[in-house]
């Protein structure tokens, strides 16, 4: 288990206990995910998405005709979300009395640098999955670890995005800053995070009852996982 402080943000409004500024998040938009998501399940399929934040991914996946669970630890983040039911809760923490068809773990939570916590992640995937239901996972494929470099990428409406401040504390970690703006408006997100290889994936997932079955879009960045 890492011996430090994982996350840390800065910025305007409210920051989530694993650094994330809701003023922040609650701007951002879906970019293909929710229909590589609905593409990947049965129409009308009960969905228990984990960190939720504030929507990004759950209103488009309510417009494809999802029933959707959100859950974050945030309630400033779930505030923002409308239509679905939602859950102010820990990953780790998550009992809820049903399963569903598809648990939902993405925006690379599973990266954490923290074993034991995504261990109990994992747990909390798979406790709540049916029978016949799946898991979908989101990390950055592992070749990412070798390649990335800083940037600043500027978008049309006025964001900025920065990543900065690069370090390897340990084999597979990287800790890294993201710094974000918006006009006037400055935010910044240390994290450090794991590089996930598949076999490294594989026997996380093993211990939690759960195989891979399948990678999605191509670039081995989703997994989908099924109960063993």
């Amino acid at each position: 288990m890492i011996k430090r402080r994982l996350y840390q943000g800065t910025g305007p409004g409210p920051i989530t206990p694993d650094g994330c500024a809701v003023d922040y998040y609650a701007t951002l938009t879906a970019n293909g995910e929710p229909e590589l998501i609905h593409a990947a399940i049965a129409p009308g399929a009960s969905i228990l998405e984990l960190g939720a934040g504030a929507g990004r991914v759950t209103h488009p996946l309510l417009a494809l005709g999802h029933e959707v669970v959100a859950v974050d630890e945030s309630s400033e983040m779930l505030a923002h979300i409308t239509g679905a039911e939602t859950v102010t809760s820990s990953i780790q923490a998550l009992v809820l009395p049903r399963t569903f068809d598809l648990v939902l773990l993405m925006s690379f939570v599973i990266e954490t640098a923290d074993d034991d916590l995504r261990a109990a992640f994992l747990r909390t995937c798979r406790r709540h999955v049916a029978a016949d239901g799946c898991v979908i996972l989101q990390r950055k494929p592992p070749e990412w670890y070798d390649t990335v470099q800083p940037f600043e990428r500027a978008t049309g409406d006025g964001r900025t995005v920065r990543m900065t401040d690069f370090s390897r504390p340990g084999p597979g970690l990287l800790e890294a800053t993201t710094e974000y703006s918006i006009g006037d408006r400055h935010w910044t997100h240390t994290f450090v995070s794991r590089r996930l290889d598949d076999d490294y994936l594989e026997r996380g997932l093993d211990q939690a009852g759960l195989t891979i079955s399948e990678f999605l879009g191509g670039d081995r960045g989703w997994v989908r996982a099924v109960p063993r």
